[in-house]
């Protein structure tokens, strides 16, 4: 899926809008049955059924609703700034989707592969907390203004440790590019960062004792990123009776959510793209597959779905399972446990690049 620039400007701008649609199309139908795997999780650990009549096993449940929202009607209060409300759930749904331009989702399949694909994630990231501050503050309402702040806070707090925490990974492959992180990743589970990535002898066994701690730390930052319980403090209706999107209704409200759990998603691909090899299949199968043949192609793609969807049921379980934090208590999660944590995490594994091979 890489571009290639001897092809013919017409061409390129095809194969580049051709991906593009690809990507967003698949995350989207992707994002109906995750959202039907994410109620019946939580349905699961309350005992209940969950979503069970919408077509078979209820897996047309998130189409019903897709539909429902399309058909209603747009309210919009009467003393709300009418432009920037209709245009916050739209930079929010833009934003979710840009951001998969750099994510490799095998060999070569990567709409962008651009080398500095760490710094524009990063970038997209800290962009969506303007969709939520637009949203809340063009409602005239003090509810969703509370939410908006509450969650410009949340995200900005937690987006420093996840910064760091992805330092310490650009650190061990010397590169910003996330194609070239999987690679480093590459020969079987032992070699993936979680465990501390190759090689996994003397020193290097400590690296694991350090990039562990960072794997779930990375995890309970994304939760908080995304404004998922337990950490869903913008969204509280026992204090806010539904944060920043309480005016939204129709397709607005809709966008809000898609944005949302496409950034869910992403989040699970970032964690598998960082401590999980990617698209790495657990042990090394070139010796077996030949590299580069479609078959190869398509394990991999296959591998790198599953790693997603494992995630995203363990962020399910996270939000049916963990009680809410209260604000004061995300607060110093982030600032005085993450933060000096992910400072550490920095300086052991950088000085392990520095020392380590003297050791």
């Amino acid at each position: 899926m890489e571009h290639f620039s001897s092809s013919p400007w017409w061409l390129w701008t095809l194969i580049a809008v051709g991906e593009a649609l690809a990507v967003i199309v698949g995350v989207m139908v992707s994002l109906a049955f995750l959202l039907w795997g994410d109620r019946k999780v939580w349905a699961g650990v309350q005992m209940r059924k969950g979503p069970n009549v919408v077509g078979p096993f209820g897996l047309m449940q998130s189409f019903a609703d897709f539909f429902k929202f399309v058909f209603k009607e747009v309210i919009i209060p009467a003393g709300a700034d009418k432009v920037v409300f209709m245009l916050a759930p739209l930079l929010t749904f833009v934003i979710a989707f840009a951001a998969w331009a750099v994510i490799p989702f095998a060999p070569g399949w990567v709409v962008s592969n651009i080398n500095v694909g760490i710094l524009y994630l990063l970038g997209i990231s800290s962009l969506g907390v303007y969709g939520i501050i637009m949203g809340g503050w063009a409602s005239n309402s003090k509810y969703p203004f509370l939410g908006a702040l509450r969650s410009a806070a949340q995200m900005v707090s937690y987006e420093v440790s996840i910064g760091f925490i992805i330092v310490t990974v650009i650190l061990l492959t010397g590169s910003m590019n996330l194609s070239d992180i999987v690679r480093a990743q590459s020969g079987g589970m032992l070699h993936w960062f979680f465990l501390g990535g190759s090689p996994l002898v003397g020193f290097g066994v400590l690296k694991m004792f350090v990039m562990f701690p960072m794997m779930v730390m990375f995890y309970i930052s994304a939760l908080a990123e995304t404004n998922r319980p337990p950490f869903d403090l913008p969204d509280a209706e026992s204090e806010l009776v539904a944060g920043y999107q309480v005016e939204y209704s129709s397709t607005p409200y809709l966008l809000f959510m898609i944005g949302e759990y496409a950034n869910i998603v992403l989040m699970c691909a970032m964690i598998s793209i960082l401590f999980f090899g990617g698209w790495d299949f657990p042990f090394p199968l070139e010796g077996f597959i030949k590299a580069g043949s479609w078959i190869y192609t398509l394990i991999c793609v296959l591998t790198f779905i599953v790693k997603v969807v494992f995630w995203f049921v363990m962020f399910a379980l996270a939000k049916a399972i963990v009680p809410r934090y209260r604000y004061d208590q995300l607060m110093r999660l982030g600032w005085k446990v993450f933060l000096p944590m992910s400072l550490v995490a920095v300086i052991l594994i950088a000085a392990f690049r520095v020392y380590g091979g003297a050791l």
